[in-house]
């Protein structure tokens, strides 16, 4: 199932994307995402439907508790960003308040940052609570993946503030969506091919069987530090192409549009806004 967050006649709704149309949620008048993800609810569909072209699609999780981020966890992003292959997990945060959704802008001011970078990521989204799960349990916590960009400003986290927090969470450095693909639907999420085009050209086209550390061993190795609950999004690191890894260098400029796209889970795409 497609869930999405969607605003049809400003009023801002839960559905299923099925083909064109938005088939509204039963109880979504009342109900909102987060609510669904702790209920453990597993939706139905009322006969009332939209077509998709009328409503506006939202970031599918606007306000998680948490957004838990993994860094290199690729062999070849780890290689072209002169870092070392990481043995365990390197985990960061960004803070909730840098989520948009699909079509909004990326935008930052250039009196903070000016080397902004683009990183397409597999986004899992946490469906039940557990602390020390194993790897064998993990997929249980799953409620389902969407897509991320892990928006950067490479001179705040590389070269200023030499530590990673400023500059993966400015405002609208967290595009996610465009909808909620429950676990059911996705076959084997080891196997997705990820790509990320600037301006239409190809910059990232990676896949997630080459992830250094799975998923499964991300969940149960995040599980032994801090309690996952619903909600809570895991993004498990971007593939080579990124920006900062060329020769030369290359950032976001305003003006430009981001498109991501994994297998079964649609494009995420967002423009870009620097002002003064």
């Amino acid at each position: 199932m497609k869930v999405v967050r969607f605003t049809h006649r400003t009023r801002t709704q839960l559905g299923m994307l099925d083909d064109e149309k938005i088939y509204a949620l039963s109880g979504s008048d009342t109900m909102s995402m987060m609510d669904l993800l702790r209920r453990g609810i597993t939706p139905n569909r009322v006969s009332l439907s939209f077509p998709l072209a009328e409503c506006e699609i939202l970031a599918p999780v606007p306000r998680p508790g948490k957004i838990i981020a993994i860094g290199r966890n690729y062999v070849e992003h780890a290689k072209e960003t002169g870092s070392d292959v990481p043995k365990a997990p390197i985990i960061f945060a960004k803070f909730p308040s840098s989520i948009i959704g699909p079509d909004e802008t990326i935008t930052w001011s250039k009196s903070i940052a000016q080397e902004v970078d683009w990183e397409g990521e597999l986004a899992v989204v946490i469906g039940k609570r557990g602390h020390n799960i194993s790897e064998d349990d993990a997929y249980n916590h799953i409620y389902g993946y969407t897509i991320a960009n892990d928006v950067s400003a490479r001179d705040l986290q590389l070269r200023v503030d030499t530590q990673w927090t400023r500059g993966k969470s400015l405002d609208t450095f967290c595009p996610m969506g465009p909808y909620l693909v429950t676990r059911d639907e996705v076959k084997d999420p080891q196997k997705l091919k990820i790509k990320t085009m600037v301006n239409n050209k190809t910059m990232q086209n990676g896949n997630t069987k080459d992830m250094i550390f799975s998923i499964a061993y991300l969940i149960s190795y995040c599980s032994q530090m801090f309690t996952l609950e619903p909600g809570d999004i895991l993004l498990t690191g971007t593939p080579p192409g990124v920006g900062e890894g060329m020769d030369p260098k290359q950032y976001l400029q305003d003006g430009d549009i981001v498109k991501i796209t994994i297998d079964g889970l649609g494009e995420l795409s967002n423009p870009v806004k620097v002002t003064d």
